[in-house]
Parts: C-alpha cells; sequence; structure tokens
C-alpha cells in the first residue's frame, strides 16, 4: 500500500522539545525533514504521536460477538483496526488469553486468532500480540514456548485469575456456571478442573521460572499481572517478569517503580476516575510518578480520553514505545516512524496516520485531507 508524501502545515506539533506551531513533513512512511508531496493547512488543529496500546482485549468483542457467530476472524480483525484508528491507535498490542477459561480465551480460539492475524492484511496499523497464561496450566508450559516461537509472540504476561480463596475454603466459586457454559462445559465439570488446576500450586513457581527463562532466552518481554504485595512483585521480578501490568496496590506499584521495572495501568481507571473494581486509582499513581503507560485495557477509546485529561500525551505514545523496546516510534521527530494522530481543539480524532498511510478520517481533517 503506498504511503504519503505530504506536509501538514500550521498544526500545533507535540515534538519532544514541547509543542509548536510549524511544518511536519513525511515521506516513505516516515516523519523527515521536509518532501515536496502535497502540503494540507492544518490550522487550528492539534497533531500528536500515534497512540501505542500495550494490552487491549476489546478486540474481543469483534472477533467473537457471539459464540460460533464469527467464522472469519479476519473479519473481525478489520472492524478490530477500524475501532483502533478511529481513536488514534497506530500501534496495538492485543492481549490474547491462554485460559483455562475456555471459548474465546482457551487455546483453541487463541491459535485460530494467531493463525488470523498472522495471514491479515494491515491497512497500516501495527497489530502485534500479547499472549496472557494462565500459570495454573502446568501442561501447556511447553507449547507455550513453540507458539511464542512460531509466532513470533514479543510479549508474554503471566496471569493466575483461579478463585483461590473460595477453592481453598471448598466453597462454590462465584460465577461459576456462566464460566462453564462460556468454556462449554457443565458447571460439575468446570468445578473440577478448577479444583484439579488449584492443586497445581504447590508445582508452579519452579514450572514459571523454568518457562521465564526459557522466554528471556528469546528476547521476550514478560510481565505480572495484577500485583497486590510488594512480595509477589519481587518474586516475579526476580523471575524477569519485569512488567507490572494493573497492579491493585499502592505498595505494589511502589516497590515495582523502586526495582525500574515499567508500570502499566488502565486508562478506564483514569477516565472513570478510580477502579471499577475498587483498587487503587490509576490518577493517585501518576500524579506520584508511578505510572509509565496507559493500556486500553478493555475500551480503546480510553487512552486517548485519559492522556488528553491528564495532559500527558507520553503514557500513550513515548512510554509504552520505551516499554515494548521500539525505539522508531513514539515520538514526532526526523526517521522516526510517521504515527500521528490529528485532534481538533475538543481532543476528537480527525485523522490518523500509521506508518505513512491514512487508516482513519473524519469531520473538518478530512475535508482538509481530501482537499
Amino acid at each position: 500500500m503506498q504511503t504519503l508524501s505530504l506536509t501538514l502545515q500550521n498544526a500545533q506539533v507535540l515534538r519532544p522539545d514541547g509543542v509548536s506551531v510549524g511544518d511536519l513533513s513525511l515521506h516513505a512512511g516516515q516523519i523527515v525533514d521536509t518532501c515536496p508531496g502535497r502540503q494540507i493547512d492544518l490550522s487550528g488543529f492539534h497533531i500528536r504521536p500515534g497512540i501505542i496500546d500495550v494490552h487491549g482485549d476489546g478486540f474481543e468483542r469483534h472477533l467473537a460477538p457471539r459464540r460460533g457467530a464469527m467464522k472469519d476472524l479476519s473479519v473481525g480483525l478489520a472492524a478490530t483496526e477500524a475501532e483502533l484508528a478511529a481513536n488514534g491507535i497506530t500501534t496495538a498490542v492485543l492481549a490474547q488469553f491462554w485460559s483455562w477459561e475456555g471459548g474465546m480465551r482457551g487455546p483453541d480460539f487463541a491459535l485460530r486468532m494467531l493463525q488470523a492475524l498472522e495471514r491479515y492484511d494491515s491497512q497500516g496499523t501495527d497489530m502485534r500480540v500479547q499472549l496472557r497464561f494462565e500459570t495454573h496450566m502446568l501442561e501447556d508450559y511447553a507449547q507455550i514456548i513453540q507458539i511464542v516461537e512460531r509466532h513470533g509472540i514479543g510479549f508474554v504476561v503471566f496471569n493466575d485469575h483461579l478463585p483461590h480463596d473460595a477453592l481453598d475454603r471448598g466453597k462454590r466459586p462465584p460465577r461459576l456456571t456462566g464460566q462453564a457454559l462460556k468454556g462449554g462445559r457443565s458447571p460439575e465439570a468446570h468445578l473440577e478442573m478448577l479444583k484439579a488446576l488449584h492443586a497445581n500450586g504447590p508445582q508452579v513457581p519452579q514450572a514459571m521460572a523454568g518457562l521465564a527463562e526459557r522466554l528471556a532466552g528469546m528476547g521476550v518481554i514478560m510481565g505480572s499481572h495484577d500485583d497486590r504485595t510488594p512480595e509477589a512483585r519481587l518474586q516475579a521480578r526476580n523471575m524477569g517478569l519485569r512488567v507490572s501490568e494493573f497492579p491493585e496496590t499502592r505498595v505494589a506499584a511502589e516497590a515495582a517503580s523502586a526495582s525500574g521495572d515499567p508500570i502499566v495501568l488502565g486508562a478506564p481507571n483514569v477516565v472513570r476516575g478510580g477502579s471499577h473494581s475498587g483498587n487503587v486509582s490509576a490518577v493517585e499513581l501518576i500524579a506520584d510518578g508511578l505510572g509509565d503507560a496507559l493500556a486500553s485495557d478493555y475500551h480503546y477509546p480510553a487512552p486517548l480520553q485519559a492522556a488528553w485529561a491528564l495532559g500527558r500525551w507520553d503514557l500513550v505514545s513515548e512510554g509504552p514505545a520505551h516499554l515494548l523496546g521500539l525505539e522508531d516510534r513514539g515520538r514526532i521527530e526526523p526517521g522516526k516512524r510517521a504515527d500521528l494522530v490529528v485532534l481538533d481543539s475538543q481532543g476528537r480524532v480527525g485523522a490518523t496516520i500509521a506508518g505513512g498511510q491514512v487508516t482513519h478520517l473524519s469531520g473538518e481533517a478530512a475535508a482538509r485531507f481530501i482537499g
């Protein structure tokens, strides 16, 4: 697909040294000093680096709107890309479960999704995968190595969503029937599976350490999820799980920060003004310097809304780029990938450019581009 060769003029551009009005040129998919292409007057608009979303599972609604409804996942990926672009996201890490939950979060669906994404012809958005692996699935550890290697997955997060408290007490876990139906099991079979996975607990730390060592040798970025205590964060760090995703408490976030480990916070937490599940406020953590990246989590509009409200665009651009090791993007300067979002005075997306290709146009910005 052909990339743009043009100069955007008179917009307020966020560069490394601050916001300034001036020309911004794009050529061959990169930001350049000057180029001979078209000139587009964007007076009254803001230009920011394209949003890098380090963790989002909003794609699930497009790939599996109802069980069995989506046979061709490429159609769902196209809908996902359209939503990403409409919200200024130019690099998206699709957080795909490898979980005992089954259904769209089970291994079979994960394999379908990975294969579909490899075949998908993107319109410009860089769509890559984070694998969210449930740690108590001991029989799957060897396969995870194969899957990561085969599909070039660069980011793995270790999850544990088992209802351990209820299982320890011998109680029926909450939402058991709904989970069982999603996984295509009877409630009785689902409960027995949960008990068996729970019983794997004593073997999990050693298995995790071995898997993490193998993944580290492959250059994979690794993270923990929902850290609650400093001890849990330190244990994860000692295994090489440097990224702390969505720490649930201030003390866990402080432990990550003290070790120099990047912290991913939920943009919806910022937009709502607090966690929907009663965890620590992302706004408060960011105010205290405890946050490196904002992620869409379950809602793709949230990173833009949060960054605009906080006046912290670095949390959706330069910070995520550094976390993912993507040094070719995240800032507006010559030589970087041409990933840009054009916003009106109210922070609404008028245009998204990913890798020098227009992925979204609307409103007055569209009229300026089309001429």
